[in-house]
């Protein structure tokens, strides 16, 4: 790692000391010289470093505050905001743009950011075809990139796709210097496991896998505006009520994976502000569709017709029931789709076609063992499948191990699942991610595959019509309902815990648990 600290203060000497730590009297409490650092608490690790290659929430928070893209999202309904480009602008056919750089922009080096920079970033995230990628593959090509000067970088896509603004904020600008010098054989995968090569407001200060990520104003930050902070700790709890006992106590500041009943028991807590906001966020337990019981149709749909969905909804609180696999309100999301509900006589008649038609089978579901939501939707599923004479092994496990169980259908337990939260306020977001055959491998689609559903999705991605596209998607959530390769949840609100000393937080439905810390102050 580049060595951002050389510059540092006195206020920072004294965060690099260990002021602010979590479990000591919160930064934002103490004199106004102590350095103010915002404690986070969070059941996910952080799998690598690595911004081209990780995913998930904690990873999308790691990339909104120690690297810096393009352009960012903000505000609800949410935006696309200057990043690194001061402006932009693109061709009426929507096919080529242009942005236009801040001057200001550093690494934590101290190098400018240059086009160059941004070039060798996206074509290195398509190349590595890892992480978020997904959201451009058959999009952009290395050959539509190019540094027209230092300051300008001109991207032709090689297909139309109307989200393009949208998704840039998940493509993270590296230093082209560093990554190359640490290339390996690898492609840098192995140095940037450990270490960092942004431009964000804030550098890696101390990491800490398993317990907590120390997180230091970068001495180059160039961001203007802001909030106070001088640090954020970004700290491990493997339970949510965990979470709400820190909150409560004034232990840490924000709390992320509060389940309804914490909410509930936080209502009129002192000191607490409770943020409970609808968000494009599903939960679904995918079905390993390749191999075991649930590769028959007839299993899945069986299962399908026999979970207790009233059940799953009351134990989700704050939350409605999905109607197939997009969003409530999402474009093109069809509110009279027919989906499987509660139904016993067509649940038995499913099963009387498999190879086990009297049940008498075990599965197994595994879940995060930091979410205990997740526990309890497994129970539900429990419950219903005794009706089938199915039993159901239930094991928590780490979020990293989970992930990988993804590799394989051979390691992917019979079902597996998924909270999904937008990255960008697009059906392709869940579409491509959740159901693209692409996606295999992933945790968001694991083994799922049909060239019909694939199709569908790469017309949906790149059609500009509005009607046409909405025409589009009501073909692909027919064709996934037939197929029954999930169970189709809840769509929960979003429930986050803050501590009143918290200023500037706006809330935003896209990956709102991956909190932008920049804009925000404590007092």
């Amino acid at each position: 790692m580049t060595d951002p600290f050389r510059a540092l203060g006195r206020r920072d000497l004294l965060l690099l000391a260990g002021a602010g730590v979590a479990g000591a009297a919160l930064p934002g409490r103490l004199h106004a010289q102590t350095p103010r650092v915002l404690v986070i608490a969070s059941g996910q690790d952080f799998p690598n470093l690595d911004p081209h290659t990780a995913t998930g929430y904690a990873p999308a928070f790691f990339m909104r505050n120690v690297y810096d893209p393009l352009l960012r999202i903000s505000g609800n309904p949410p935006r696309p905001v200057p990043g690194l480009a001061r402006s932009w602008d693109g061709s009426a056919d929507g096919m080529t743009h242009e942005f236009h750089l801040d001057p200001a922009a550093r690494f934590h080096s101290g190098a400018p950011v240059t086009a160059e920079d941004v070039v060798y970033s996206f074509a290195r995230a398509l190349r590595l075809a890892k992480g978020n990628s997904w959201m451009l593959r058959g999009i952009l090509t290395p050959g539509g990139l190019d540094a027209v000067d230092p300051a300008t970088v001109r991207i032709t896509l090689a297909a139309p796709f109307a989200a393009f603004l949208q998704v840039l904020p998940w493509f993270p600008v590296v230093e082209k210097a560093a990554v190359e010098a640490h290339l390996g054989e690898d492609d840098g995968q192995s140095w940037l496991m450990t270490q960092t090569a942004g431009s964000g407001p804030f550098a890696l200060q101390q990491a800490r896998p398993g317990a907590l990520y120390r997180f230091v104003r970068a001495p180059t930050a160039w961001q203007g505006g802001g909030g106070n902070l001088d640090g954020v700790i970004w700290r491990i709890a493997r339970e949510g009520a965990t979470e709400r006992l820190l909150l409560q106590r004034g232990e840490i500041h924000v709390a992320l994976d509060l389940t309804s009943e914490d909410m509930d028991a936080l209502e009129g807590a002192p000191g607490v502000v409770r943020v409970i906001e609808p968000e494009y966020r599903t939960f679904t337990i995918k079905m390993n569709t390749r191999r075991g019981p649930l590769a028959d149709i007839n299993m899945r749909r069986a299962i399908s017709h026999a979970l207790d969905y009233d059940a799953l909804r009351d134990t989700a609180g704050y939350a409605d029931l999905m109607v197939g696999p997009l969003p409530l309100g999402i474009l093109g999301h069809d509110p009279d789709l027919a989906v499987p509900r509660h139904d016993p006589d067509a649940a038995r008649a499913h099963l009387a076609r498999t190879a086990t038609p009297e049940g008498g089978i075990s599965l197994k579901i595994v879940y995060s063992a930091n979410l205990e939501q997740q526990r309890r939707y497994a129970l539900v599923l429990l419950d219903s499948l005794r009706a089938l004479n199915i039993t159901l092994e239930i094991q928590p496990m780490r979020w990293p191990e989970m992930v990988a169980a993804c590799a394989s259908p051979d390691t992917l337990p019979d079902f597996f699942p998924v909270y999904q939260t937008a990255n960008y306020g697009d059906p392709d977001n869940f579409a491509y991610a959740a159901y693209h055959s692409a996606s295999n491998g992933n945790w968001q689609n694991p083994v799922f595959a049909d060239p019909e559903v694939d199709r569908l999705i790469e017309a949906g991605g790149t059609e500009t019509d509005i009607d046409t596209r909405k025409a589009i998607y009501g073909d692909f959530q027919r064709k996934v309902v037939a197929d029954a390769p999930d169970l189709f949840g809840v769509q929960e609100r979003r429930k986050l815990g803050l501590r009143d000393a918290v200023r500037g937080h706006v809330f935003t439905p896209v990956a709102a648990n991956a909190i932008e810390c920049w804009p925000l102050s404590l007092v």
